[in-house]
C-alpha cells in the first residue's frame, strides 16, 4: 500500500511557473460556509520560460468563481487543485480571481482554518493554505498579503500590521513578503493581556497575547518571556524586530506546540497559560522556550524562508539552537544542555536507530507532516553547534551577520547556509555536510596509549546502516577534551580535537601522570561513544570533573551498567554507585537541579535501547523490575539523610519560576519521591495537602502513585481541576506514566471512558493513549493488551486528525528489538492499521514504514 503513494525528490526540485506579486483575501466567516474571496497578481516567472498552465494546489474547497483578468473561466478541477490551461492565460501579468466556501466548523484535522470552541483559528504548515484557497502552496512562493476579516466577532486579527476596522470588519497589511505556510488568521471573543516593546533603535512595538475570558491573568510569564526573547535577539544576534505590533494566541485544540506566523504567533495554550497554582516548573520552562523559538523564528524561519520543504532544518535546526542558546543565557546553561542530551537521545537516537531513520535533510518524502522530526529539530540544531564548535564564536557571528545580509527576502537552502560559512570562514565545509545528507548516529570507538609521558587517544568512527543507506561515509567530529590527573587536578583544560578520518589518533605530550580522560565535554557532538571504563573511573569523573555535562554523564553511565547487571546477570546494586550518587546528592556546593538530575534513573526504553546495542534482546518486564529495585536500593542508602534534605530545601519562600527555584523544588520532590519508598507515602501526603504550587502538588502526587497509593489524592486532585483542561491533562497522564505494565493497557480503557476524554482534542488525546505508548512496559506488555489498545485509538482518530494519529504511531517504531512473542503481536497491530480502508497517508506512510523495518530484507 506504501508503494501507491506519491513520492516527492528534491533532485526534482523546480521553480514554478508564476509569480505572485501581492495577494488580497477577504474572508466572510461563518462556522459552515465561510466565503474566501482571493485576488492573486499574476506574472509568468522568468527562471521558467515557456507557456504553461497555471497549476494552484486546493483541497476540500467549493469552488464559486474564477476569473482571469475579469474574464470568467472554467478550470480543470481534481482532488488536489484546480489548472487553468495555458491558451487561458496571458503571456505578461495578469490578475486571478477566486471564490470558495469552506466549512471550518468541520475541520477536525485541524490544518487551514478550523474552530476551537467558537474560535476560528488556522495552521497552515505545511500544507494547510490549500485547505482555505486554491493558491500556489510551496515554501518558495513569497508575495505580500492584504486581509479583510468580516465577521460579528469583537476580535479579528491577522498577519502584520492593522490598516483598518469598522462594526464587522478589519483589515490587515503584512510589508514582508511570507509564503503561505505562515498565513494565519484568528477571529474570536478574546482578552488581550498587552505591553509594549522598544526595540534597539527606537521603535515602540505593541505587545498582545490574546486569550479567552478569565485566562488574562495567566498570561504574564509568556509576556515576560517574550520581552526578554526580543531583547537577547537584539543584543546576541543584532536582529529587530520589523513590524509595529507583535500578536500571540493561545488556542486549546492545537496540533503542534506553536506557529511562527509572520507577526501573529498561534500557540498551544499550554505553552502560553501559567500561574504557580496551574503550571509547573517544566510548564514554565517550556513556555519561556517555546515563546522564545517562535520569535526566533521571525528572522530565521520568516524573514529568511526554506526554498522547499526539503530544507525543513535549515530554519528548525537553526531556531532550536537559538532557543536552545536562549534558554542556556536565562537558566542554568550546564542543566539545560542536560536536558537536551537527555531528550536527545530518547528520542533523535531512538529514531535514528529504527525504520523512521532519515538524514537532517531528506532526499524525498511522501507525506512533509511526518517529516516534522526529532533528526530535523534536534540533531539540525546539534549540526549547528558542532558548526559553531568548528568555526568559533567570531567565526560564527561572520557567518550569522553574512547570511542574514545576504539572504533577507529569500527562500534559502543548506547550499547557501553552508557557503556563508565558508565565505565568513575560509573554511572548507564540503565534508561537513555529510551531517546533512546521512542518516544514522555515528558510533566513536575509543583506545587509550601511555608511555613515557605521552598519552594518546585513538578515535574509530563508523554508522550503523540505516534504510536506503548501507554504507556511511566518516564525517567531520568535533570532540572536546579535558584530562585530568589521578588526584582530580585537571591537567589539560577542555581543547577541541577535530575528527575528520575514519580513525584518527591525537597526542599529548609532557605529562607526569597517565590522565584519566573526560571525552566528548559539552557533548561536542551526537556519537555515541563506546569506551570501556571501569566503575572506580566513572565515579571518579563523576566526583572530581570540571565539565558538568561529563560529570553527570559519568554518574549516568555508571547507573546505566548498574542497571545492565541487574537485568541481565540479576545482579545486585553496586554499592560504588550507591555511593556515588549520595555523595552528589548531599554536596550542597552543587547546583539543585544538577543534583536533582543525578538522582534520575536511566529511562526504561534507554535502557531496552542500551541493552539491545550489546547484542542482546530486551526484556520490559525485567528491566521495568530492575529500575523499580534500584530506585527501592538508593532510597535505603541515602536513608534520613532524604527527610533533613526535604526540610532544607523548603523554605518557606513565595513561589518564583526562577531556574534557582525550580532547582531546589525539583531535587526536594526527587527526595520525596525516594522517602515514599521508605515511608510508604506518609510524607508525600503530607506535602501533598500542604503543597504550595502546581510543582509540588503534582509532584507529590507522582510519588505516592509510585508506591501504589494517592487514590485519594487523585480524586481530590480530580475535583479542584477538573475545569481546567491544562491540568487535568497532567492527571491523566501522570496516572499512566506511573500505572504497572499489566495494569495500564486497563487504565487506559478506563480513562477513555470518561465523559472528560475528548479524544478529538490533540492535548488529551496524548495525554493518554499517548501517555500509554510512552510506557515503556505497559505499552510492550508481553499479552500484546498495549499494542492494541493504542492501534484501536490510531484507527479511531486517523480519518479526523491524521497527523496526530501518525505522530503518535511512532511507539511502534521499535517493535523489531524485542522477543518474537512481541514482535508478532506488534506485527499483526500494523499489519491490521494497513488493511483499514481509507487510511490517511500520513498513517499509512508511518505504519508502512515501521511495519517494513521488521520484514526479511
Amino acid at each position: 500500500m506504501l508503494d501507491a503513494q506519491k513520492t516527492i525528490h528534491l533532485a526534482d526540485y523546480q521553480p514554478f511557473t508564476h509569480l505572485v506579486e501581492r495577494v488580497e483575501l477577504t474572508f466572510r466567516l461563518a462556522p459552515g460556509a465561510t466565503r474566501v474571496l482571493a485576488q492573486l497578481h499574476l506574472a509568468p516567472n522568468p527562471a521558467r520560460p515557456g507557456r504553461h498552465p497555471l497549476r494552484l494546489d486546493g483541497e476540500g474547497l467549493r469552488l464559486v468563481a474564477c476569473a482571469v483578468a475579469g474574464q470568467a473561466v472554467a478550470p480543470a478541477l481534481d482532488d488536489s487543485g484546480l489548472t487553468i490551461a495555458p491558451e487561458d492565460l496571458p503571456e505578461g501579468p495578469f490578475l486571478l480571481e477566486t471564490e470558495v466556501e469552506i466549512a471550518p466548523e468541520a475541520n477536525t484535522a485541524l490544518e487551514g482554518l478550523y474552530m476551537s470552541k467558537g474560535m476560528y483559528c488556522t495552521q497552515c504548515e505545511a500544507e494547510g493554505f490549500r485547505k482555505i484557497t486554491y493558491y500556489l502552496d510551496r515554501p518558495d512562493v513569497m508575495s505580500r498579503f492584504r486581509v479583510r476579516i468580516e465577521s460579528d466577532l469583537p476580535v479579528l486579527l491577522s498577519n502584520g500590521n492593522p490598516t483598518a476596522n469598522g462594526q464587522g470588519w478589519a483589515e490587515w497589511d503584512d510589508p514582508w513578503p511570507k509564503p503561505a505556510y505562515l498565513f494565519a488568521l484568528v477571529a474570536g471573543d478574546l482578552r488581550a493581556h498587552s505591553a509594549d516593546f522598544t526595540t534597539a533603535s527606537g521603535r515602540k512595538v505593541a505587545l498582545n497575547i490574546w486569550v479567552r475570558p478569565g485566562d488574562e491573568d495567566r498570561c504574564a510569564y509568556a509576556m515576560d518571556s517574550l520581552i526578554r526573547s526580543m531583547r537577547w535577539d537584539e543584543e546576541v544576534y543584532g536582529r529587530e524586530y520589523d513590524l509595529d505590533v507583535f500578536n500571540i494566541v493561545a488556542v486549546d485544540d492545537f496540533n503542534m506546540g506553536a506557529m511562527e506566523n509572520k507577526g501573529l504567533n498561534i500557540f498551544n495554550s499550554r505553552y502560553v497559560l501559567a500561574s504557580p497554582e496551574t503550571a509547573t516548573d517544566d510548564d514554565y520552562a517550556r513556555i519561556e522556550a517555546i515563546i522564545a523559538h517562535e520569535y526566533f523564528h521571525n528572522w530565521t524561519g520568516n524573514r529568511i524562508t526554506c526554498r522547499d520543504w526539503f530544507q525543513l532544518c535549515l530554519k528548525e535546526g537553526l531556531t532550536v539552537f537559538r532557543d536552545h542558546q536562549f534558554s542556556g543565557d536565562m537558566r542554568s546553561a550546564a542543566v539545560r544542555r542536560i536536558e537536551e542530551v537527555v531528550a536527545l537521545r530518547a528520542r533523535q537516537f531512538r529514531e535514528d536507530a529504527g525504520p523512521l531513520a532519515h538524514p537532517v535533510r531528506p532526499e524525498s518524502f511522501v507525506e512533509i507532516n511526518n517529516f516534522y522530526t526529532a533528526t530535523v529539530y534536534e540533531k539540525g540544531s546539534e549540526v549547528i553547534a558542532m558548526l559553531k564548535t568548528l568555526v568559533g564564536d567570531q567565526g560564527y557571528k561572520r557567518a550569522l551577520d553574512l547570511y542574514f545580509d545576504r539572504h533577507d527576502g529569500d527562500a534559502a537552502t543548506i547550499e547557501d547556509w553552508l557557503n556563508v560559512f565558508e565565505d565568513a570562514t575560509g573554511r572548507d565545509l564540503s565534508q561537513f555536510k555529510l551531517w546533512y545528507s546521512q542518516a544514522g548516529t555515528p558510533r566513536l570507538q575509543v583506545a587509550e596509549d601511555w608511555q613515557d609521558g605521552v598519552y594518546t587517544l585513538t578515535f574509530t568512527q563508523s554508522t550503523p546502516p540505516t534504510p536506503g543507506q548501507p554504507e556511511k561515509a566518516p564525517r567531520v567530529i568535533p570532540i572536546n577534551v579535558g584530562l585530568l590527573n589521578p588526584n582530580g587536578d585537571e591537567v589539560v583544560p577542555t581543547i577541541m580535537l577535530e575528527m575528520t578520518q575514519e580513525r584518527q589518533s591525537f597526542r599529548f605530550q609532557g605529562l607526569a601522570a597517565r590522565p584519566v580522560p573526560s571525552i566528548l565535554r559539552g557533548f561536542s557532538a551526537p556519537v555515541v561513544l563506546e569506551r570501556e571504563a571501569p566503575p572506580e573511573e566513572r565515579a571518579f569523573l563523576l566526583a572530581h570533573d570540571t565539565d558538568p555535562f561529563n560529570k553527570w554523564e559519568a554518574g549516568r553511565a555508571l547507573a546505566k551498567d548498574v542497571m545492565a547487571a541487574m537485568v541481565l546477570q540479576d545482579a545486585p546494586p553496586s554499592p560504588a554507585w550507591l555511593d556515588a550518587v549520595a555523595a552528589v546528592a548531599f554536596d550542597g556546593g552543587l547546583d539543585p537541579a544538577f543534583r536533582a538530575l543525578c538522582l534520575r534513573l536511566p529511562a526504561e526504553d534507554d535502557m531496552a535501547q542500551t541493552i539491545h546495542a550489546m547484542g542482546r534482546i530486551p526484556d520490559p518486564a525485567r528491566i521495568h523490575s530492575a529500575r523499580r529495585a534500584m530506585a527501592g536500593a538508593l532510597a535505603i542508602r541515602l536513608g534520613e539523610g532524604l527527610v533533613q534534605l526535604c526540610r532544607d530545601l523548603d523554605d518557606g519562600a513565595e513561589f518564583s519560576p526562577s531556574a534557582e527555584q525550580a532547582g531546589r523544588r525539583a531535587l526536594r520532590l526527587a527526595a520525596l519521591a525516594l522517602l515514599a519508598r521508605r515511608d510508604g507515602g506518609k510524607l508525600a501526603a503530607e506535602a501533598f495537602a500542604g503543597a504550595r504550587s502546581m510543582t509540588e502538588e503534582i509532584g507529590a502526587l507522582a510519588a505516592l502513585l509510585d508506591v501504589g497509593q494517592g487514590a485519594a489524592e487523585l480524586q481530590v486532585f480530580a475535583d479542584r481541576w477538573g475545569g481546567d483542561a491544562n491540568v487535568m491533562d497532567k492527571w491523566f497522564a501522570l496516572q499512566l506514566a506511573l500505572a504497572e505494565p499489566g495494569e495500564a493497557a486497563e487504565l487506559t480503557e478506563r480513562l477513555t471512558a470518561r465523559a472528560d476524554f475528548d479524544w478529538k482534542n490533540p492535548n488529551r488525546f496524548r495525554s493518554v493513549v499517548g501517555a500509554l505508548a510512552a510506557n515503556h512496559a505497559g505499552f510492550h506488555h508481553l499479552s500484546g493488551r498495549g499494542y492494541r489498545v493504542v492501534a484501536d485509538w490510531l484507527l479511531k482518530l486517523d480519518p479526523l486528525n491524521p497527523q496526530t494519529a501518525a505522530r503518535v504511531s511512532t511507539a511502534f517504531e521499535t517493535w523489531p528489538r524485542y522477543d518474537a512473542a512481541r514482535r508478532k503481536l506488534a506485527q499483526a497491530e500494523l499489519e491490521r492499521i494497513l488493511a483499514a480502508p481509507d487510511l490517511s497517508g500520513d498513517l499509512r506512510e508511518m505504519a508502512g514504514r515501521m511495519l517494513a523495518a521488521g520484514q526479511p530484507a
